[in-house]
């Protein structure tokens, strides 16, 4: 039986009775108290799950939270777990610590299909660790096992779903010439490596995370100009740049990534350095434009920021330090940051309410935040606790994937759905849902459809997409096939209203939107034999063949 107790937030020791003003210029919420919810308290000695190393829950389409344990289960090998909202916790799977892996940290994603899918740091037939991916129901399915020959050892962070439907993860160890790997891995199984990192690259990571310029960001802990880590990003190209090398004045070990906020800028935590050496929270922009937003004190903002951070509805960041705070049990803090880098803290752990948090925070679609700690809680201050921050922020509509063509499947994450209910991209109604019970919804994105929010409107609440969801163009046809500059084409496909560049071989050129699936153009002067490409605000589409120029 889940226990529930609620602890009044103080900051500073005051009671937070101030506005909850928000960033990046949204308007602020009424004053709302800020409310933390012991929701469960783990008993080892009972056969709860322990020990959620770097863990962050992912929600499911049934409106629970699933995540890894380190430790527990059957074998004491470590478990995937059931949480509901209100705090019953149910063991799904217990490792065995053979061929399905052993001690699992980082944490849980959901897939396109429903299933979750993660990996083991250690164990697999080498004990190099494993990725897997398993049925709400606790049905595992091994996807892969690392040998450390090319493919890396030990993977401890969470994987990251792809718009082209693959995962992506890193390995957190490898041998002197290849100290890390980034990975790909199919829903099927399919492995591969996608690039070896360098020691000047980094190594010792590393929590990735998608751009939405189509690269993937991460961070490290060792290696770098300085060997205290890196930031770096990679394109679909393989091509690895590092945007910031730590120096221990802007912080250290960065293995918990960025996250893109709306501003299109990154954000992160360093779990070392800075003026207390106490770790830094930082923003990078894509182009590597380094600024530090806050040194943490080491006593009363928190100590050794934890885990990646959390970009909330309200536009602001937020995150776990290990230890400090105020509360004379050492135990750490939840901290919140705006993008201008405003600091303060919303919750000071104190043992009975969790301590030492070594685990990430996602927000619900009810608009709470939830989150793990490893230690504290009622049972001899050890086992740790499942909680939920309530900040006053509304509900809103979760999209499993971010971007797609129309035609496209995407699931949508929320509640109170029926089969009633109505589902938008960025205003135009989609005609074909499928609705699984009231907290999920499979829609296809409808002809039309326009980059920008999804909504689902079920009666008289409407709840609207934190995240943007961008319309792929694509390019089906396009006539004639060649022809001399000035030669009149009409392009054909779908996703194309919003069309912001055309080219022919990189020669931009004008165009006329007939229609979402129609584009008339010129051949521009100077264009050369080619590929005609168009950009829209969702993405970009380049023709199968080229286009001749006589």
């Amino acid at each position: 039986m889940a226990k529930h107790s609620r602890f009044r937030l103080t900051r500073a020791g005051l009671p937070c009775a101030a506005l909850l003003v928000l960033g990046l210029g949204l308007t602020p919420l009424a004053a709302h108290a800020q409310t933390y919810t012991d929701l469960h308290d783990f008993n080892i000695n009972a056969g709860d799950p322990f020990t959620f190393v770097n863990g962050r829950l992912a929600q499911g389409r049934d409106g629970n939270f699933y995540s890894e344990s380190n430790q527990g289960g059957s074998f004491l090998k470590g478990t995937v777990f059931q949480l509901t909202p209100s705090g019953t916790v149910t063991i799904i799977y217990s490792f065995t610590g053979n061929a399905d892996g052993q001690f699992p940290e980082g944490g849980l994603t959901l897939g396109a299909d429903g299933n979750f899918y993660g990996d083991a740091k250690t164990g697999g037939a080498g004990n190099n660790g494993t990725v897997f991916k398993v049925t709400p129901s606790g049905t595992l399915a091994l996807l892969h096992t690392f040998t450390n020959k090319g493919d890396g050892l030990n993977p401890m962070y969470s994987l990251i779903l792809n718009p082209n439907g693959n995962f992506y993860g890193a390995t957190s160890q490898g041998n002197n010439s290849a100290p890390e790997t980034i990975f790909q891995v199919a829903p099927s199984g399919t492995f591969k490596t996608v690039r070896t990192l360098t020691t000047a690259q980094g190594f010792s990571g590393g929590q990735l995370s998608q751009g939405s310029d189509g690269n993937l960001y991460g961070g490290t802990n060792a290696g770098g100009a300085n060997g205290l880590g890196t930031a770096f990003k990679m394109t679909p190209g393989k091509v690895v740049t590092v945007l910031h090398d730590f120096n221990g004045t802007d912080g250290a070990f960065a293995a918990f990534g960025l996250v893109q906020a709306s501003d299109g800028k990154f954000y992160g935590a360093t779990k070392g350095g800075g003026s207390a050496n106490a770790g830094v929270i930082y923003s990078l922009t894509s182009s590597g434009m380094f600024t530090v937003l806050h040194n943490l004190n080491g006593t009363s903002d928190g100590s050794t920021p934890f885990g990646q951070l959390l970009v909330a509805s309200d536009g602001n960041l937020y995150g776990t330090a290990v230890s400090g705070g105020t509360t004379f049990v050492n135990c750490g803090t939840i901290f919140k940051v705006t993008p201008a880098g405003a600091y303060s803290v919303v919750h000071n752990f104190d043992r009975t309410s969790g301590c030492n948090p070594e685990e990430q925070l996602i927000q619900g679609t009810d608009g709470l935040l939830y989150g793990l700690v490893t230690g504290g809680g009622n049972h001899d201050g050890r086992g740790g606790v499942f909680y939920s921050l309530d900040l006053g922020l509304p509900a809103f509509a979760g999209l499993v994937t971010t971007t797609a063509a129309e035609g496209a499947n995407v699931g949508v994450l929320g509640q109170g759905f029926s089969g009633a209910s109505v589902v938008k991209f960025g205003g135009v109604q989609a005609t074909a849902i499928s609705v699984t019970g009231s907290t999920f919804i499979n829609v296809k994105v409808p002809a039309g459809a326009l980059t920008g929010p999804v909504t689902v409107t079920t009666g008289s609440t409407t709840l609207t997409s934190t995240q943007t969801f961008l319309v792929k163009p694509t390019i089906t046809t396009f006539a004639p096939p060649n022809g001399p500059v000035g030669t009149s084409v009409t392009i054909n496909g779908t996703g194309l209203s919003q069309v912001t560049k055309l080219t022919f071989n990189g020669t931009s050129t004008t165009f006329t939107v007939n229609s979402d699936t129609q584009i008339a153009t010129t051949v521009p002067t100077g264009a050369t034999t080619g590929k005609i490409a168009v950009t829209t605000t969702g993405g970009r589409a380049v023709t199968a063949v080229k286009f001749t120029v006589n």
